[in-house]
Order: structure tokens, then C-alpha cells, then sequence
């Protein structure tokens, strides 16, 4: 099921003068530390709404604080222009204080720009006059405001039978001003955004799809669809080929389920060859998780249909990959399985052979992530990479140590920091995270090589187990980053910024970050 897409494109028009439905201006709140002379609390217009301040004789400030604006982040204010200007709206957009000496940040932006556009639902046709730095900045500005616009204008198809009063379609054509719409630079960034941003919503489908509707064969089809549309090289093992090859992990977890697991192969080969190196991404699967035998609670187990949002993230990302063209060799690796209770179902205690051999003692049904994932990263690490991205809703830990914003990153520390970098640079932010000697020492199993959990910590630093349990699957000739996604990956609250309710798109940006910083650096 797909969302409506929203189309982007560049003006260089005078704001006052596009013929639009409405046009989005930013503000800022002033501070005393400030110290310009005007009472704290004032309204600050910023740079890109001189001409429709103008028009207003300069009392635009002035009315929209009468309406209640503050300029604080992501607020929305909107007034009638009366022939003003040619738009019939003007929208304000909080940015927060003022920057000394410099542009907002690009995060400022981006969540300016998805809180504008989504408010908007129901204009047709939106322009943005935003601040644009006109310094190095300014393609990561703009770079910033494209990919809000486009995801804060995402809206799920859903499943609903019957118009609903009230509703307004999203926006369908935004307008960005900049100073030359023909510049070679700004209309590259146009083109990564609507690639990078089209990913993140297709992920977003993928995740917010009912799971009845998207369990691992369907999932497995619509992801290869997708791919081969891109010109993606596509490799799909169902049951049989899993079993041959002799995936256990994989196997076992989707036994349980009358719907077979998958592993789905997603191959880009850059013109050329690229430049010698090579990428692998990973991500998990799981289209339902009931937790198995070791059953969830039932309370927000609804929300389980996010378990594959780490596959969605690998999936759409090698859609990104495929447009952008970087010349690096890019891998991806989707295992998927629905974790189900039934007479057929793995149990704890069971013992496992994993693809890369290795025997693994079962102790919860529920980390079974960690399982899947495993023989995706063997089978990773065995076809040959030299940098492995893993990504997962993998463990509750993850929300409770960073909360539902940070992913949890683990792995080879100097990936680890490139993980960071990118998740700063694209405003999808990771923390690294340890992975104790201590942790691993109560994973040895009586009767097998390893065992799934650390049964003497239960729950305790559950994170940092099933990022030393992956570790195991990982040759040392490979250097890797596992990113667990358990709160970022599904926003379950109300629409803030860009975040719609449901599939976020986390970490889709950052791993097509990762893959043009390894392209250009190696």
C-alpha cells in the first residue's frame, strides 16, 4: 500500500509573489540575553520573509504574536493575507532563538519544514521561504528543508472504507525558494532528497502495512518488486533454499508460523567497480512478534507489527543506494520470519546450529531477533564485506537506557563513531554503546557454544547482550556497527517535526550517509 507522494521543485521568484496556497516563513523568539532592544519575548522574522514582512508594512510581527506565535520549535501559526500578497495564507514556523552569527541548524529546518507542510494538509500547493545560508552550509540546508517538507507531508494510505469528515489530503506540490533555482548544486540536492526522503516513506509504508497483509512471503515479494523496479540484483530464499543451505536461526524462529520465513538478497554493483570497497546492511525482519513460547505481554503487542522495521530501513535504503548511484558495492540482507506460538514452535531450551555453524542454546523465544539476525550477518560476512551496518528493533533495553529518540549503536568502536557522525549529520541520532567482557562470560551455555540470552542479568543490560551475542556471527576480518532501532523505529505518540505517528523511516538516512561516506572515503 502506498502513500500519496508529494512533488518538490525550486523557485526563484519573489515569495510575495508566488502563485501558491499558502506560503511558509520562519520566526524566531527572542531572549533577553540577546540584547537587541526589543522586550524578550518579541518576534524575530527570519531571513527569507523580507518581501511579505514588507507587504505587511511591517506590522507582521506584530499580528502574528497577536495570534499567539512565540516562535518556539516546530510551532505553527497561520493568518489570512487579504490580498497582501498573492498567496492567501502566510504561515509562520517557530525556529527557536535567533543563531548568533549563523543559519538554523539543519535539524532546526528540517522539523520546521515537516511541522509546516503537515499543518498545511489540505493546500495544494505550498512554497517554503526558509533561511538559507548562502555560505558551505547551504547545501545542507537545503538538503535539510527538502527532506522535511517531503516526510512531514507523509501520510499512510490506511485501510479506511468511508471518507472521513475533516480530513485533508497532504500537500502536493511544495515550492522551495532559493536564490538561483537553476544552480547545479541545489538541484542535486533536490534529486537526493526526493530519492533519500521516497526511501524513508517507503519504509514507512512497509512498517505502518497490517501485518495480516505483510507477513514474510508478502514482504519478501513486495521488497523484491521494489528492488527490481530500481535495478537492484534480487536473491529471495524461501523454506526450501533456507533449510539446503542450512539457516538455522532463521528456520526456527519462523516455524512456529504457518507463513514461511524468508531471506531476501538486495545486490548494487557500482559503473565501474567502484572503489574496491564493500558494504553490508542488515536488517530484521520480523513482520510479527508474539514473543513465541516466552509469549509478550498483550498490552501493546499491536505495535509489533514495527518488529521488521529494521528490514524496511535495509530494504528502502538499497532503493536510495540504486538512484544515487555511489561508487561503492552495497549488499543488502533482509532476513524475515514471524515469531508465533504454536505446536510447532521453537522452545527455550532447544539448540540451534546457526548457518555459520555455531550452536546456540535457546533460553527466551523472545530474543529472536538476535537469531535471524545472526545467520544474516553470517551469510554477510562469508560473501565478503568490508564494513557491516546492522540494523533492528532488537531489545526493550535500547528504550530504556537512551529513551525513544536515540538508537543504541555497538560494534567496532571507529564505526561505531562513523554511525554517530552520520546519525548527527542526518538528525537520526545513535549513542555507542559497550559491549563487557562480563556480559558475554554469562552467555556460556552448559550444553552448547553460546547461549541466546545472559540468564544470570535477566533483563539487565538486555541492549548490550544482544549486541555481544551478534558479535559472535562477525569475522574479525570485517569491521561493524549493530544499530538497535527499539524506540526510534515506531512513533507512537503524536506528529512532531517530520516523525508521523507509526513507521518513522529510522535509519534510512543515516545508513545512506554510511554508504556515500565509505563511497567518498573509503
Amino acid at each position: 500500500m502506498t502513500s500519496p507522494r508529494t512533488t518538490l521543485s525550486l523557485v526563484d521568484t519573489d515569495p510575495a509573489e508566488l502563485a501558491v496556497d499558502a506560503i511558509v516563513i520562519g520566526v524566531h523568539s527572542q531572549t533577553a540575553e540577546q540584547g537587541s532592544g526589543s522586550p524578550a519575548g518579541t518576534l524575530l522574522l527570519a531571513s527569507g520573509a523580507e518581501s511579505i514582512a514588507a507587504a505587511f508594512d511591517g506590522k507582521l510581527t506584530e499580528t502574528l504574536a497577536l495570534l499567539g506565535a512565540t516562535g518556539g520549535p516546530g510551532e505553527v501559526i497561520k493568518l489570512a493575507t487579504l490580498g497582501t500578497i498573492t498567496a492567501p495564507v502566510v504561515t509562520a514556523v517557530g525556529l527557536g532563538p535567533e543563531p548568533s552569527g549563523a543559519a538554523p541548524a539543519p535539524e532546526t529546518l528540517r522539523r520546521a519544514a515537516g511541522a509546516a507542510v503537515r499543518a498545511l494538509a489540505g493546500a495544494p500547493r505550498v512554497a517554503l521561504a526558509l533561511p538559507l545560508p548562502d555560505d558551505a552550509d547551504a547545501p545542507a540546508a537545503l538538503r535539510a528543508v527538502a527532506e522535511g517538507a517531503l516526510l512531514g507531508g507523509y501520510r499512510f494510505a490506511g485501510y479506511k472504507t468511508k471518507p472521513q469528515p475533516g480530513r485533508r489530503e497532504p500537500v502536493a506540490d511544495v515550492l522551495i525558494a532559493v536564490p538561483d533555482a537553476a544552480d547545479a548544486t541545489a538541484q542535486a540536492e533536490v534529486v537526493r532528497a526526493q530519492a533519500v526522503a521516497g526511501a524513508v516513506r517507503t519504509s514507512r509504508d512497509w512498517v505502518n502495512t497490517a501485518p495480516n497483509e505483510l507477513r514474510p512471503p508478502a514482504f519478501a515479494e513486495a521488497v523484491a518488486a521494489a528492488a527490481r523496479e530500481a535495478g537492484l540484483g534480487v536473491e529471495v530464499l524461501d523454506e526450501a533454499a533456507l533449510k539446503s543451505g542450512g539457516y538455522g536461526g532463521i528456520l526456527a524462529v519462523g516455524q512456529g508460523s504457518e507463513a514461511p520465513p524468508r531471506l531476501v538478497k538486495l545486490t548494487y554493483t557500482p559503473a565501474g567497480g567502484g572503489n574496491g570497497k564493500r558494504v553490508a546492511l542488515v536488517g530484521k525482519g520480523i513482520t510479527f512478534d508474539t514473543g513465541g513460547i516466552s509469549i509478550k505481554p498483550a498490552q501493546g503487542m499491536w505495535e509489533m507489527k514495527s518488529d521488521m522495521a529494521g528490514a524496511a530501513a535495509v530494504g528502502a535504503a538499497m532503493l536510495a543506494v540504486a538512484a544515487l548511484k555511489p561508487s561503492v558495492a552495497v549488499t543488502g540482507y533482509l532476513p524475515m520470519a514471524e515469531n508465533m506460538p504454536s505446536g510447532t514452535s521453537y522452545r527455550p531450551g532447544d539448540v540451534i546450529t546457526m548457518y555459520s555453524g555455531k550452536k546456540v542454546e535457546v533460553l527466551n523465544t523472545d530474543a529472536e531477533g538476535r537469531m535471524i539476525l545472526a545467520d544474516g550477518i553470517a551469510r554477510a560476512c562469508e560473501d565478503g564485506a568490508d564494513y557491516l551496518f546492522e540494523t533492528s528493533t532488537l531489545t526493550g533495553g535500547q528504550v530504556i537506557a537512551l529513551g525513544k529518540k536515540i538508537a543504541g549503536v555497538m560494534g567496532t568502536p571507529e564505526l561505531c563513531e562513523r554511525v554517530k557522525a552520520a546519525g548527527e549529520a542526518t538528525g537520526e541520532p545513535a549513542w555507542p554503546m559497550p559491549l563487557p567482557d562480563d556480559v558475554r562470560k554469562g552467555m556460556d551455555s552448559d550444553v552448547a557454544d553460546i547461549s541466546q540470552v545472559n540468564a544470570g542479568m535477566d533483563r539487565a543490560g538486555h541492549m548490550l547482550q544482544g549486541g555481544v551475542f551478534l558479535r559472535e556471527f562477525v569475522t574479525e576480518d570485517v569491521a561493524w556497527a549493530h544499530i538497535d532501532i527499539a524506540g526510534p523505529g515506531y512513533h507512537s505518540g503524536e506528529a512532531t517535526g517530520y516523525w508521523t505517528k507509526g513507521g518513522t523511516g529510522v535509519p534510512v538516512r543515516t545508513l545512506v550517509h554510511l554508504v556515500e561516506d565509505v563511497a567518498a572515503n573509503g
